[in-house]
């Protein structure tokens, strides 16, 4: 059966289309705090939301075509029967996220409310909001919301992901297939991986059950701090295996300081087309194994060309990081302010030599 790789948000359409079979999956062998984790979930339970998304559709969202040439009459029963023909219907969604300050933001993914026209918001204690959709950044899938409250909101707090270790327990709370308030615990599977979801994969893998409607939600480390948001799901029929991905707190940090500033997220821009380095390629180096970024091309009047880069040379290292995949260049130009200076080692026919860059500004997508 072939594997796909999904968001964790829902669609209710689709849920409400089609039958879910519930089953009973083994317990996981973990050694869980003492008593377990019920202190733990009362906790942080208050400041994990619920989102509803509403949509315009798009014409014929969700239905099939209607042929050619069918009678008139005919067409008007159709769509009496089928209200959405004609984008009449809105598409509804669920999610899942968190509040991060006590005066209202709210951390979800990007595509949980990606063209939203309305996006409302249901506390744990049944208390609801409309939220605003501060900025939105799809290369990273996280989104930052705003409500406003007369009174202080419970937040929860952000941890360290890169202090994870392959093995650590870990909790997902979110609102898997529309249930609302859910609990699943597991460790961390797997750090650094990369799912070519988009150029900056750095998730954290883990066995904790996240299904569609999970979207958005926070991961938690055993005190109670946010190490990851659940995004996606490795999955035949789009429920949990045990295979789903977060993006970890320590981008997810960055990216939500960059968004409440004004909504969009700055990164440095090189202007360069790269690939990965052949293993013949190393062979012919004398390195063990492929490193380095290859440059294919060289973008006029960009960053690297007034820098002297060329076609044809290996950039080894970026601002003193190593780069080994090319996602290793991708982040560290992307982590640098436009207009700061970067020393660039490159292999220049044969020889290592370095550069002096001074990285630009990639055009931000908006929200």
């Amino acid at each position: 059966m072939k594997k796909i790789l999904t968001p964790t948000a829902l669609v209710l359409g689709a849920a409400l289309s089609t039958s879910t079979a519930l089953t009973m999956a083994p317990s996981a062998a973990l050694a869980v705090p003492a008593g377990g984790y019920a202190d733990l979930v009362e906790a942080v339970s208050p400041s994990v939301v619920f989102i509803e998304v509403t949509a315009k559709a798009q014409p014929g969202a969700g239905q099939p075509a209607l042929p050619p040439g069918m009678p008139e009459e005919l067409r008007r029963q159709f769509e009496q029967m089928m209200p959405g023909q004609n984008g009449g219907s809105p598409v509804q969604g669920l999610g899942s996220g968190f509040i991060v300050s006590d005066d209202g933001q709210i951390v979800t993914n990007h595509h949980v409310v990606a063209g939203a026209e309305i996006v409302n918001v249901k506390m744990a204690d049944g208390r609801e909001f409309e939220a605003k959709v501060v900025g939105s950044d799809p290369m990273t899938d996280i989104a930052l919301l705003k409500i406003e409250a007369d009174v202080d909101l419970p937040a929860v707090s952000f941890g360290v992901s890169k202090t994870l270790r392959v093995g650590d327990e870990v909790v997902a709370v979110g609102n898997p297939f529309g249930l609302g308030n859910t609990v699943t615990s597991g460790i961390v599977s797997a750090t650094s991986r990369n799912i070519n979801a988009g150029p900056y994969d750095d998730f954290i893998q883990t066995d904790a059950a996240i299904n569609r409607g999970n979207s958005g939600g926070p991961l938690f480390n055993n005190e109670g701090e946010v190490i990851g948001v659940n995004t996606a799901i490795l999955s035949p029929d789009g429920g949990s295996v045990g295979i789903g991905f977060a993006v970890p707190s320590d981008l997810v940090q960055t990216i939500v300081e960059d968004l409440a500033d004004d909504g969009l997220v700055e990164r440095g821009w090189l202007g360069v087309q790269i690939r990965q380095m052949t293993p013949e390629v190393a062979s012919v180096l004398g390195y063990e194994t492929p490193k380095g970024a290859v440059i294919e091309a060289v973008s006029e009047d960009s960053p690297a060309a007034k820098a002297g880069l060329e076609k044809g040379d290996i950039i080894l290292s970026f601002d003193g990081t190593e780069i080994t995949e090319l996602r290793d260049l991708t982040r560290a130009v992307a982590d640098m302010a436009p207009e700061e200076a970067a020393p660039v080692v490159v292999l220049h026919k044969g020889k290592e030599v370095t550069r002096d860059v001074t990285v630009g500004m990639l055009k931000p997508e908006p929200a």
